[in-house]
């Protein structure tokens, strides 16, 4: 295992984990503490609106965590994950779409009003069983997983590797997005899922209903993360980084490279299929612009500017560009895309180890210069 290697292991500490599930801890307990115990006319009261808003980024840092399991671990840069967040929100929303019942513009019974509108008699085939939260949660999980499964088994065993495997990825999710925006899809076209009431049984619009759908991503990032880092400290983690080092050798050795990319690829796309899931009911609506191939790119970028192959980076860095990118989108909209390409850019060249990799570099040096000056103080 090369030098790389083992720093990027040095940083899934038991110190750094520890960190980040503090202040996971401390988010989740104090947010919503300061949104409903704290009157409205005080400084320290935080409005619904960012309590929506971080639950939002909590569902992004998800997302990045699934794409830093395969990318930076594995090498496997995957421009397609946008695909699997939003399959995993297209299931969530079908169940919401089905609670609403008679309280569509409508008032029919089965059929969500796009249906009515676009006058389908019936309920699709593939709808049916959405009226229930558990089957839904289980296909936010199972559809996102079994397309990657699919892919990756053709990709991999075909040993597509690469830039060309993030083109094919990117080309997947570029063709979900067609096929969503048509309204014989039976997904709500280019308006997507919308007009959501409630779930199970809590109003989307309250407070607290926003306040524990944010509590639940915290919870859930925490859980990710915790799976993510078990899975990059075991030994099928090890044998990922040496395949991301040198494939050709660890095929040599034995190991199935094949079984080792599909598993963590699947493991990845459920992980975001859940983040979709949690995303949908906090921001009321999920179409096919979740599908659009720059926002997977995006999400490459999140975890680039965090620290690619450090997990705690990649969920910071998706945190920090979404923050910028909702106070550039307010100040100066037009700028907010120039932005995203200067920061891959800089990253890439000034900051190749993501901010993680900036804030290890300086502890290095710190400790560098005070051994360094201990030393001088002995010599003294």
């Amino acid at each position: 295992m090369g030098p790389l290697s083992s720093r990027l292991f040095a940083l899934e500490s038991r110190r750094g984990w520890t960190v980040f599930m503090g202040l996971a801890a401390v988010l989740m307990a104090v947010v919503p503490v300061l949104n409903l115990a704290v009157p409205e006319d005080t400084w320290l009261h935080v409005p619904t609106f960012w309590v929506t808003t971080l639950g939002k980024f909590l569902c992004f840092a998800m997302l990045a965590l699934a794409l830093d399991l395969i990318w930076g671990y594995a090498g496997i840069l995957s421009l397609g994950h946008g695909a699997f967040f939003g399959l995993g929100g297209y299931a969530m929303g079908m169940y919401l779409m089905r609670q609403i019942g008679e309280r569509g513009v409508y008032g029919h019974p089965e059929l969500p009003d796009f249906m009515v509108f676009l006058n389908w008699k019936e309920l699709p085939w593939y709808w049916y069983g959405f009226d229930s939260f558990a089957f839904a949660v289980l296909m936010a999980m199972l559809v996102p997983g079994a397309l990657a499964f699919v892919f990756g088994w053709l990709a991999f065993r075909s040993r597509i590797t690469g830039v060309y495997f993030s083109i094919i990825s990117q080309a997947m999710v570029f063709a979900m997005m067609l096929a969503f925006f048509r309204n014989e899809m039976g997904f709500g076209g280019n308006n997507g899922l919308t007009d959501f009431k409630d779930l199970l049984g809590f109003d989307l619009s309250a407070s607290t209903t926003k306040v524990g759908l944010y509590v639940i991503s915290a919870l859930m990032l925490g859980l990710v993360y915790l799976l993510c880092r078990y899975v990059v400290t075991s030994k099928l983690g090890r044998v990922l980084i040496a395949v991301r080092d040198a494939e050709s050798r660890v095929r040599f050795l034995g190991y199935s490279v094949t079984r080792a990319k599909l598993f963590v690829f699947t493991l990845s796309a459920v992980l975001a299929g859940i983040a979709g899931a949690l995303y949908v009911p906090q921001v009321g609506i999920i179409n096919p612009g979740e599908f659009t191939p720059a926002k997977s790119i995006e999400v490459a970028i999140w975890v680039a500017v965090g620290g690619r192959g450090t997990l705690f980076g990649a969920a910071a860095g998706a945190v920090a560009v979404n923050g910028a990118k909702s106070l550039l989108t307010g100040i100066a909209p037009e700028i907010w895309l120039f932005f995203l390409g200067a920061l891959f850019i800089l990253v890439t060249l000034l900051m190749p180890r993501g901010l993680v990799g900036v804030v290890r570099q300086w502890r290095e040096r710190r400790a560098i210069s005070k051994a360094s000056h201990s030393d001088s103080h002995v010599s003294a």
